[in-house]
Order: C-alpha cells, then structure tokens, then sequence
C-alpha cells in the first residue's frame, strides 16, 4: 500500500473503532465521551507510525521531514509560538465580541448565568465569588491550555500538519493542499459530527458544517506549519483553541444561549474571521511548497 492510503485508512478506520461505543449506545451522552474523545485524536499520529514503518525512513530524518524538530530557524518557530498562544485567544475573544454585537450571542458578564448552569449540570455547587471562579478558569485556558492540551494536540497535529499537509501541498499548491488536508481534518472528525458534536441543533449536519470550520482553521495551522518548518506552533495553536474556545461561551446567558452555528470561532462569523486570518497570512506572509514527503 503506498503511503498516502495507508496513512488515511489508519486515521481514518480507528477514529470509528475508538468512537464505536458511542454508536452502540449512549451516544454523546456517554461519561465515556472525553476519553474517546481524547483517544481519536492520537489515531493520526498512529497513520504517521504507520507510513513511518513502510518507507523506513531514518528516524532523524523522519522527525525532521514530519515537523518534530524546530525546524530550519527557531528563532522564527519560537516567535510562531508566541503568536500562537496568543493569537488564538485573541481570535477567540473577538469572535465572541462580533457575536455579541451582532446578536447571535448574549452575554450576562454580571450574572454569568451561562457557566452556573454549566457547573450544575456536572454536579457541581457553583462559588459564592462566581467571577473571580470564571475569570480564573478563563486565564488558566489562555495561560495553560496549550500545555495541558499539548499531547493530545500533538497527536492529532504530527498527522493533520506534520506529515499530511506538507505532502497535499506540494502535490496541490499552497492553498488547494492545505484546503484538501482540512477537508480531511473535519471528515475524520464524522464518528462524533455525525452525533452533533459542536452543533447539536444541527444533528448529522454538524458533519459537513464542522467541515467548514476545519478547512479555515486548517489553512491557519497549515501556515504555522509551512512557514517554520516545524509542528510545534500548530500544536499549540490547537491546544489553545481547544481550552479557550469552550470557555468564553460560558459568558452567555443562560436565557439565551449562543446560538453555536452563528456564534464564536466556530460558528459562521468565526468563519468570516479566520478566512480573514488566512487569507492576510497567505498574502502578506507567504510560504514555500516543501519538497514530496515520502
């Protein structure tokens, strides 16, 4: 088999073997639903391993070619990883703001209904000081996510951007690769879209709009990723997105929910603002196509 099917098959089949108990029952309501989450992500990095053991490549030069290292310039993929640990709570924390004022979401900064409820629903009393609780888990997100999140980042990222995008990109462009590698992204995601995961008013359609998000984002990452040749700063990137982007919805109001389809980075004006993003970082900064991956 040659390296690029053999790379998807991996990812692709043991995102639904993990995700499978889902489906026999329960479905996102499952206690089980963070740690299978949590396992898919790493079935990409088990694709990468997989086409690693077929082109038996050298594993210093593997590591290289696949992003592990910090690439030709660290000093450029140092800089990329500030910008990312920063930039993406700043990318997030706008598109709540545009969301607000637009109306698809309401916030209640003094009541903070939103997360009460949240806390109750896990079972949780919430505190008597309920801002200072919400403000610090909002700077543990920012300040702490990316390493809390750094492993099961990295799982997913060594696959989506490591190996993947570089390869799509230097077989398609710069923008038709790293559009098809987000494609692939938001497809492998379908064990938990396809249960409305992210968008439950939408149900299976959650599948294709997720879709969506992931193109854009992916575009994002893949730029990290391109332009130092390293990993590292799409990885935090995404470990930043993942503790951030859930907890600043917590603001809203419970009377009023954000509506997830039109509202944050994840909804249609998060769309608008990382099509922006990309698009200003494809043109004011440009990146080179990599040479063929094995």
């Amino acid at each position: 088999m040659k390296p690029l099917p053999l790379f998807l098959v991996l990812a692709l089949a043991l995102s639904w073997a993990v995700a499978l108990p889902l489906w026999l029952g329960g479905g996102l309501n499952t206690p089980l639903l963070p740690v299978l989450a949590t396992l898919m992500m790493f079935t990409p990095s088990i694709g990468v391993l997989g086409v690693w053991l077929l082109t038996r490549t050298p594993a210093r030069a593997w590591a290289r070619e696949t992003g592990l290292t910090l690439g030709p310039r660290r000093g450029r993929t140092g800089l990329l990883v500030l910008g990312a640990w920063l930039g993406v709570p700043l990318l997030v924390a706008l598109a709540l703001a545009l969301s607000a004022a637009l109306g698809p979401a309401s916030l209640d900064l003094g009541g903070l209904s939103l997360y009460r409820e949240a806390l109750r629903a896990q079972g949780l009393t919430p505190p008597a000081d309920l801002g200072a609780a919400a403000v610090t888990q909002l700077v543990v997100a920012v300040a702490i996510g990316p390493v809390l999140n750094a492993v099961p980042a990295l799982g997913e990222e060594w696959g989506w951007r490591g190996w993947l995008a570089p390869r799509l990109v230097s077989s398609n462009g710069v923008l038709g690769g790293l559009v098809l590698s987000g494609m692939i992204w938001g497809l492998w995601h379908a064990p938990l879209t396809l249960l409305g995961y992210n968008y439950p008013r939408l149900g299976s359609w959650a599948a294709l709009f997720f879709t969506g998000f992931c193109v854009l984002a992916g575009v994002i990452l893949g730029w990290l990723r391109l332009r130092c040749g390293s990993v590292w700063p799409a990885v935090v990137a995404h470990g930043s997105l993942n503790a951030v982007a859930p907890a600043v919805l917590l603001l809203g109001d419970a009377a009023a929910p954000p509506n997830e389809v039109l509202a944050g980075l994840t909804g249609l004006i998060g769309w608008a603002l990382l099509a922006a993003t990309g698009w200003a970082l494809l043109k004011f900064f440009p990146v080179r196509e990599p040479q063929p991956v094995a």
